[in-house]
């Protein structure tokens, strides 16, 4: 059965001018716990890239490896403003009952209590160098993120990214 949801994440920042401006992006690149029917494991992280056609599941830790599994990126919105930024990803993928082939959990679709990170990108002006960030829903909040080469605040990240099922 082919399901979709919808992943939305917000952060604040600091408005920032001319030379020390970070330049701070949403990557397309997004990670989500899923339950896999292709090596039949429950809450596998699964990765979803901007323009693919097919996802990457991490598989087990024995046994079954990495492989492609039945799900995309659909779509990927971002928003900036002054001091807010936001991203909308739709992820569709294809579920179906099984039991878990170690552990004997039955799958759900999605999982209870879905993990997903979404990845950053900046460029620092100071050391004009590229570094990448994330925001991730079992972080502490509020979650500062910065800068690795000057330690300077990109944003803050004071909600935990939302997962609603849409069908």
């Amino acid at each position: 059965m082919l399901r979709t949801a919808e992943i939305t994440a917000e952060l604040s920042r600091e408005e920032q001018r001319g030379e020390d401006s970070h330049q701070l992006y949403w990557r397309g690149t997004l990670e989500c716990s899923l339950d896999c029917f292709v090596c039949e494991r429950v809450g596998r992280t699964t990765v979803f890239e901007r323009g693919t056609e097919r996802a990457l599941c991490s598989g087990s830790r024995s046994g079954f490896a990495r492989h492609y599994t039945a799900a995309r990126l659909a779509a990927f919105d971002t928003t900036s403003g002054r001091d807010r930024m936001g991203v909308r990803a739709v992820v569709d993928f294809w579920w179906a009952p099984f039991t878990d082939t170690r552990d004997g959990h039955r799958s759900a679709a999605p999982t209870s209590h879905p993990w997903v990170r979404l990845h950053l990108g900046y460029h620092c002006p100071r050391a004009k160098e590229s570094g990448t960030a994330s925001v991730q829903t079992n972080l502490v909040r509020p979650h500062r993120l910065t800068c690795k080469h000057c330690d300077r605040e990109l944003a803050a990240d004071t909600r935990s990214p939302s997962v609603r099922l849409l069908v």
